[in-house]
């Protein structure tokens, strides 16, 4: 019996992406080359072989979703919104506590936002998973860097025509005022955003999957939230059992951390692994897509 076999691929955009030069667009604003915003070590080769299972798998893959981290450019977590103590830039990579806020070392541009700010920061902290990060503008909505990579683009457009079948963009993070890594919901669900609340019909239609194989950028951040949150879904108190862990399979050859973030990634794979979840390569995956594709 042909099985329900889903490719889930997370952040698969040009900003995540360490790409060669002759993938990179001249950009007419400033006479150069576009550039990715935030690549990851060992990305462009993780999409080529995610556009590789596409490619010689798709007659076995049953369903496609697609992730879009999707940024406006003043957001919480970007570099514009804040300002040091001095009245100084805040870089890139810069990590904000609460107590930073309340101490002055850092305050938002803005500042009547400083008591949402605080708010937000004090939830974010309690919650456990993350401290908030600065990060380089990225996947702006409308650029070049929030588009898929052109592979992985070709890929699914090809499978779209050969089945019929649309692939599931699901996009996050146009709310400035909470981060975004998981696909499911905010790190800080805002209560007037509905699109920053748990993603039931996403969760819902990896239900039904057999096997749901998870790809994309960065396995130490969207990635690895996205699949926390979708094993907690899937975990012990799922109305059909924990046995929905098994559906999980973390295809490790196609996702890569962000540099320095080494330890979460691997952390992360141990932990899933010890919740149920499975673990395979691309040419695993391959094989049980042309299987499936023959059933």
């Amino acid at each position: 019996m042909r099985r329900n076999l889903h490719l889930l691929i997370i952040d698969p955009q040009n900003d995540f992406c360490d790409l060669p030069a002759d993938y990179l667009p001249a950009d007419p604003a400033d006479a150069g080359k576009s550039k990715p915003a935030l690549p990851v070590a060992g990305a462009h080769g993780d999409m080529l072989r995610v556009a590789d299972l596409i490619n010689r798998g798709g007659a076995g893959i049953s369903d496609i979703s697609i992730t879009l981290d999707s940024h406006h450019r003043l957001d919480i977590a970007h570099p514009g919104f804040w300002i040091s103590a001095t009245g100084g830039e805040v870089t890139p990579f810069t990590q904000i506590s609460a107590a930073d806020v309340r101490t002055g070392s850092y305050l938002p541009r803005m500042p009547a936002a400083l008591p949402r700010v605080l708010h937000y920061l004090d939830q974010l902290e309690a919650a456990g998973r993350y401290q908030l990060m600065v990060w380089p503008v990225h996947c702006e909505i409308g650029s070049w860097g929030h588009n898929v990579h052109a592979d992985v683009r070709r890929a699914y457009n090809r499978w779209e025509e050969d089945t019929l079948r649309s692939v599931n963009k699901i996009s996050k993070g146009s709310n400035p005022w909470t981060e975004h890594y998981s696909a499911v919901q905010a790190e800080v669900p805002d209560p007037d955003d509905v699109l920053t609340q748990s993603n039931q019909s996403f969760l819902s239609s990896l239900a039904t999957a057999d096997l749901i194989y998870i790809t994309g950028e960065a396995g130490s951040h969207c990635v690895k939230a996205t699949t926390e949150h979708i094993a907690d879904y899937f975990g012990p108190q799922h109305i059909l059992g924990p046995q929905h862990m098994a559906k999980l399979v973390l295809v490790t050859d196609c996702m890569s951390p962000v540099s320095g973030f080494e330890r979460q990634y691997r952390e992360f794979l141990v932990d899933m692994v010890a919740r149920g979840a499975q673990i395979a390569n691309a040419a695993d995956v391959l094989t049980e897509l042309l299987d499936n594709a023959d059933r």
